[in-house]
């Protein structure tokens, strides 16, 4: 009964993270609006993220918390590198390049990804019923950010190979955030990978080419906001979470929250228009959701 329990609290971190990252795309656009490019703001985000971190950490922990072993210390710099920092830039160039809604199913190919990387490493067994709330998932998902229409025209080999680059970037974090939370507390690993992505940002965001006006203190205070709520917070809840999950194959489908919520925000802040084929998307994705988490219940279940 305790290990169903710890599992189905695990998903729910991971759903409330999704969620989280579903109000990316607000902060996002406030900052767009004072003519700041989307790796500057990815920069500013992963920055002040770290920033915020290292002063919760030291305060909560003090500065010995930092002394980690040096396995955790590189896939913290792995989470940094390669699934904050090399996404980010990626996932910029796919929007360039295809557009915001192909760039958003592109990032589709992860949950599939990380199903593949969870048998091969923690030696899962891929289920049918795995299989089948994963397709229902990826066909949820396009259908919410796209409403079934494709624009042909925005395509690019390039930017669907970005856009397929940063996808497995993205599944990648649940994988490393496995290997880092083994031996080290969330609070350090988040703090760590936040510095590495600002490191490896700083370069080609080129944030000291940000002209200083007086949109400046508003930018300011939209980069805190983006760098605690769905992004220092977020993290924090999602490396929990997955101490609590046996299965990492489902992590990226429970936290299909996201394009969801994303979806909805647009629609009540920005009167973005949603037709009947998003919102049959969204409950396939929420379907996908709730198959993946009964399946894990019964099999908890059937163990005691």
């Amino acid at each position: 009964m305790q290990k169903r329990q710890n599992e189905m609290f695990g998903y729910l971190l991971i759903f409330i993270t999704g969620v989280l990252w579903g109000t990316i795309g607000i902060f996002v656009k406030e900052m767009a609006k004072c003519g700041i490019d989307a790796l500057t703001i990815s920069f500013l985000r992963v920055a002040l993220a770290f920033v915020v971190m290292l002063v919760v950490t030291i305060a909560r922990s003090g500065l010995h918390a930092f002394r980690i072993d040096k396995k955790s210390l590189l896939f913290s710099a792995l989470l940094g590198i390669v699934c904050q920092g090399i996404y980010n830039i990626f996932y910029s160039y796919a929007v360039v390049l295809t557009g915001v809604s192909i760039s958003a199913v592109l990032l589709n190919v992860a949950p599939a990804f990380t199903m593949i990387v969870s048998v091969l490493l923690f030696s899962e067994k891929l289920t049918s019923w795995k299989v089948l709330a994963l397709l229902i998932n990826i066909i949820g998902c396009t259908l919410t950010v796209t409403g079934g229409k494709f624009s042909i025209e925005t395509m690019s080999v390039m930017g669907i190979l970005c856009g397929i680059g940063a996808g497995i970037c993205y599944a990648m974090t649940a994988i490393f955030g496995k290997f880092a939370m083994a031996e080290a507390d969330s609070f350090v690993i988040s703090t760590y990978s936040y510095f590495f992505a600002a490191l490896l940002l700083f370069v080609p965001a080129r944030p000291w080419t940000m002209q200083v006006d007086s949109k400046l203190l508003h930018i300011i205070v939209i980069g805190l906001l983006l760098a605690i709520v769905p992004t220092a917070f977020a993290y924090v809840l999602y490396y929990i979470g997955l101490t609590f999950i046996t299965e990492t194959s489902k992590v990226p489908i429970v936290a299909s929250a996201e394009p969801i919520v994303g979806t909805v925000l647009g629609v009540m802040l920005y009167h973005e228009h949603i037709d009947a084929v998003s919102v049959v998307g969204i409950l396939l994705v929420l379907t996908s959701i709730v198959l993946m988490n009964k399946k894990a219940e019964k099999k908890v279940s059937y163990s005691q």
